[in-house]
């Protein structure tokens, strides 16, 4: 199994790095890192690099895509090179992912219209904007496309995709190896367990607000 992971500059590196840490370990995959130029890839903060190694050109025909988010996918949304790599190996793929706001990108390549879809929270007015339908769900799965909250929730989307794939028994091996096991030190991780000052502290320093 082939998989593509979209990298452009100013990504949230958990974004990649989650769904890498499953999908690499379903057996027989190769995972392919992938920006519009090979090179290395630095993320939103500027502080950490990860190396692209193939150019979209050299990856056309991925059995899974997954297209992370971060500050820099405001910079893709009308980067018709992107969109259309990314309308183009949908056509072929088994199954088209997005983690946080990389769902504002399928959505800009027209591949959400109409569907149920998730992203953060706080660019659910962006993707609804995009013809997108959001919902407050940790993972939605409409037909052959996984779309994941924000963040950490693309760990949860690569093992439901593993499910699908291989079985939950592989998913559930591949949980424990990572031990994934998440004991948050507080129950503010979604918008309406957080206190709401927290809250509107968010919102009046989101680049989504209205």
């Amino acid at each position: 199994m082939e998989i593509a992971i979209l990298l452009f500059d100013k990504l949230t590196m958990l974004d990649a790095i989650g769904p890498y840490e499953v999908l690499s370990r379903i057996p027989d995959a190769r995972v392919k890192m992938v920006a519009a130029e090979a090179g290395i890839i630095r993320n939103d903060r500027g502080s950490l690099g990860i190396v692209a190694d193939y150019s979209l050109d050299e990856v056309v025909r991925p059995d899974v895509v997954v297209v992370p988010g971060g500050l820099g996918q405001s910079d893709l949304m009308n980067d018709e090179k992107v969109l259309s790599w990314i309308r183009k190996v949908h056509e072929t793929s088994r199954w088209t992912t997005s983690v946080c706001t990389g769902s504002l990108l399928l959505a800009s390549a027209g591949l959400l219209k109409g569907l149920k879809a998730t992203s953060h929270w706080l660019a659910y007015d962006a993707l609804r904007s995009l013809g997108a339908e959001p919902v407050s769900e940790r993972v939605v799965i409409e037909g052959r496309i996984i779309t994941a909250a924000g963040v950490s929730a693309g760990i949860d989307m690569a093992l439901a995709l593993v499910a699908r794939e291989c079985g939950d028994d592989t998913a559930g091996a591949i949980q424990l190896q990572i031990e994934y096991d998440p004991q948050p030190p507080f129950d503010a991780g979604a918008p309406h367990k957080a206190p709401p000052e927290l809250v509107e502290l968010l919102r009046s320093k989101s680049r989504f607000r209205h």
